[in-house]
């Protein structure tokens, strides 16, 4: 089957992958689009899991106002290359990731960020609540799992849905960077201030 070139072009907008793979995975699913990014992202997350131990010191600081400056987000994102880190590609990236955090207020970046103290009380508030229901014993230990699995994607950048594709954590989407700048690719820090919020 001959392989268009919008096709080739299609699927390297969807994915970031490289105009090559995109004609290799098009080829190898005889031009079935969904498989073809399967199979590229599959290949993609794999790379980017082989990269996560590079060190990032070059980056951007993105700063994002939201709602007539009621609402503002800085956020330091890191790449290998100050190369990388001037493509539109990355600033695209930084930005999301800016307005992610403007309109999902995450307190923490990931799960090893979140304190002993704060996942104890989120434990125990479940498990009280859960016995408050009357769920029989055996079963409070998984409702807490549940309850807290839930809390994390609430507070944490990297567990929290992509505002733009729930089916997407943020997580994914640094590994979809990742992939698509052939870089290892972190987020470092944020802060998020609200007009008249005290800060907590």
């Amino acid at each position: 089957m001959e392989i268009s070139t919008s096709q080739v072009k299609q699927l390297r907008e969807t994915t970031g992958a490289g105009i090559l793979d995109c004609r290799k995975a098009l080829e190898s699913t005889g031009g079935d689009m969904e498989k073809a990014v399967v199979i590229l992202r599959e290949k993609g997350l794999a790379a980017a899991a082989k990269r996560a131990d590079r060190v990032t010191k070059d980056g951007t600081i993105e700063l994002y106002t939201h709602g007539g400056g009621r609402v503002g987000v800085m956020v330091e994102v890191n790449c290998e290359t100050d190369f990388v880190a001037r493509t539109e590609e990355f600033r695209h990236f930084a930005h999301e990731i800016a307005l992610q955090i403007a309109a999902s207020s995450p307190r923490y970046l990931d799960v090893s960020d979140v304190p002993v103290e704060v996942t104890e009380e989120e434990k125990s508030i479940a498990a009280n609540r859960a016995k408050g229901e009357g769920k029989p014993e055996g079963v409070i230990d998984r409702i807490v799992a549940g309850r807290l699995e839930k809390f994390y994607q609430e507070v944490c950048l990297l567990q929290q849905p992509y505002i733009r594709d729930e089916t997407t954590k943020v997580g994914d989407l640094v590994k979809q960077t990742i992939a698509a700048t052939k870089e290892n690719v972190t987020i470092r820090r944020f802060a998020r201030w609200e007009l008249g919020a005290d800060g907590k």
